[in-house]
């Protein structure tokens, strides 16, 4: 990595270095998760609509020509997204990555980890809130714990690392349960993080247990959304549209206008833009 690079800092009026990058690929999933989005399902976002892979490629070498470094692919669920592993590989490919992750449910994991290892991807961040098969399914409405845990292990297997273990701790948390995914992560050397169940519209977050994510003070990451708006942060409604502006000025806006603090956001969804 030459000199210029590794002297070029994207700040904020607020002197947060941004150089984390996170990319919503689909609004698509495979969960119907209770705390992200209604049985029924939600208005999905219009094929045409969805961002192209050169799209994102091309975003991804302007964000990173202009300091980012990390990036995060999410969804919906990243990995229903067709040719997922092949927009892994072009974004492993851009000189200057030096972080690639994914964060996902896990349930596809076992089919995808060996080939999304191969292609470049360095580590992944698995959605797992119960050890109880019955209330898995509750949380989850469609999913079947036995095929995170398959997820998991072939994630270690191909060379993911870290692996973490993202639980949303809802308010009525049994204890015990918590406990026995502790041990769960412990005897995999996975690393557990606590995320509190938030809600966009009143603007309820809380720092991660386990991670730095929601702690504003340090918030270093932008956000683009499946079809094309870059946001600045997840709990506001400000966004920048790439479509009309271009990737340059999308990002060059996103990091001006990013709020010392998030407060609420009424029109957004974590589903839509990878919460």
């Amino acid at each position: 990595m030459n000199l210029l690079k590794e002297n070029l800092f994207m700040l904020d009026n607020y002197n947060r270095n941004i150089n984390y990058l996170r990319i919503s690929v689909t609004d698509r999933c495979n969960l119907r998760c209770t705390y992200c989005m209604p049985e029924e399902g939600i208005d999905l976002i219009a094929h045409e609509e969805v961002l192209r892979f050169e799209e994102i490629v091309a975003f991804v070498k302007e964000a990173i020509a202009s300091g980012i470094t990390k990036v995060r692919l999410t969804g919906g669920e990243p990995l229903v997204r067709k040719g997922i592993v092949d927009l892994v590989h072009q974004i492993a490919s851009i000189p200057g990555i030096e972080d690639l992750a994914m964060t996902t449910n896990g349930i596809l994991l076992e089919k995808y980890a060996q080939d999304l290892a191969k292609a470049g991807l360095m580590r992944v961040n698995i959605s797992l809130d119960t050890m109880n098969p019955e209330k898995y399914k509750k949380i989850t409405r469609l999913g079947n714990i036995e095929d995170v845990f398959k997820g998991i292990d072939a994630a270690l297997q191909a060379g993911l690392h870290p692996v973490k273990i993202n639980c949303v701790r809802m308010p009525d948390a049994d204890l015990d349960d918590l406990e026995a995914l502790r041990k769960y992560c412990n005897g995999k050397n996975l690393d557990l993080r606590f995320i509190r169940q938030m809600d966009l519209a009143t603007g309820e977050f809380s720092i991660v247990e386990g991670g730095n994510g929601g702690n504003c003070l340090e918030c270093n990451r932008i956000r683009l959304t499946a079809n094309g708006k870059v946001k600045p942060c997840l709990f506001n409604q400000s966004e920048y549209d790439l479509k009309e502006l271009g990737a340059k000025q999308a990002i060059k806006k996103s990091i001006n206008k990013k709020p010392k603090s998030g407060s609420k956001n009424k029109k957004g969804s974590f589903y839509g833009i990878g919460g």
